[in-house]
This record gives structure tokens, sequence and C-alpha cells, in this order.
């Protein structure tokens, strides 16, 4: 497969899709962008205690590596969350722990964290 692709862990709320998909293509340079969406799923990863969540969350991230051969995985968190209602803070302290629980999956990619601000823009949170 001639194409790159990159994987990201974001939100489900539709005003992050666009933007992130574009600031992974730009900076990333990836031609394409599997989205795994959950809820708020820079909580769930960082608080690591949802089992099933993050087995499922895990499961469809590997097949974006394993399949697509993913070099780079994002997590995203955003303002406005109803999933993690929490302040940017917050929600960039989840989305570090996050990648934390996200390495110890031994996939052998990038690992990155996102912030969407209430403008839609993207920035690296590391």
């Amino acid at each position: 497969m001639g194409n790159k692709f990159g994987t990201a862990i974001k939100c489900m709320d539709g005003r992050t899709q666009i933007p992130v998909i574009e600031y992974l293509k730009s900076v990333y340079g990836v031609d394409y962008v599997d989205l795994v969406t959950e809820p708020g799923p820079n909580k769930i990863l960082a608080e690591n205690d949802d089992v099933g969540i993050i087995e499922s969350i895990k499961r469809r991230v590997k097949i974006s590596v394993e399949r697509h051969n993913s070099k780079l995985v994002a997590i995203a968190g955003h303002h406005d969350c109803a999933g993690n209602p929490a302040d940017k803070d917050t929600q960039i302290a989840h989305i570090l722990s996050a990648i934390e629980t996200v390495r110890h999956w031994g996939l052998n990619v990038q690992l990155v964290g996102l912030w969407v601000d209430e403008g839609w823009r993207v920035c690296n949170v590391q």
C-alpha cells in the first residue's frame, strides 16, 4: 500500500474531525487518518479502568497500525467536550497520561498529543 496512514484516538464530536485530520495531514505528512472515536477518550485512557472500552480502542488502533501500517498515533482532547467536560489543563494532563497508557501497548509508533481549542485550532501538547 503506497499511502501513508496515521491514526487519531479522539472524541466522537464532529466539530473536531476535520481540524484533526487536516492538522495530521499537514504537520505529519500522512495521506489518510484512521479515526478511533469515543466520547472523551483522553479521560478513558488516562483513568485506564474501563477495560471493555480500552480493549475496543486498542483493537481498532491495532487494525490501523497492523493493516494500514500507521506509524503515528495521536490522542486528542478538545474544548467543550461532552464526554470529558474538564478544563483545558486537566484534559491536557489526561492526554499525557493517555499517551503513557498507549505506549504500554507496544505498537512501535510515534505518539503525539493534540489539543483542539475553542476556535477549532489544533496544537501539539508535548
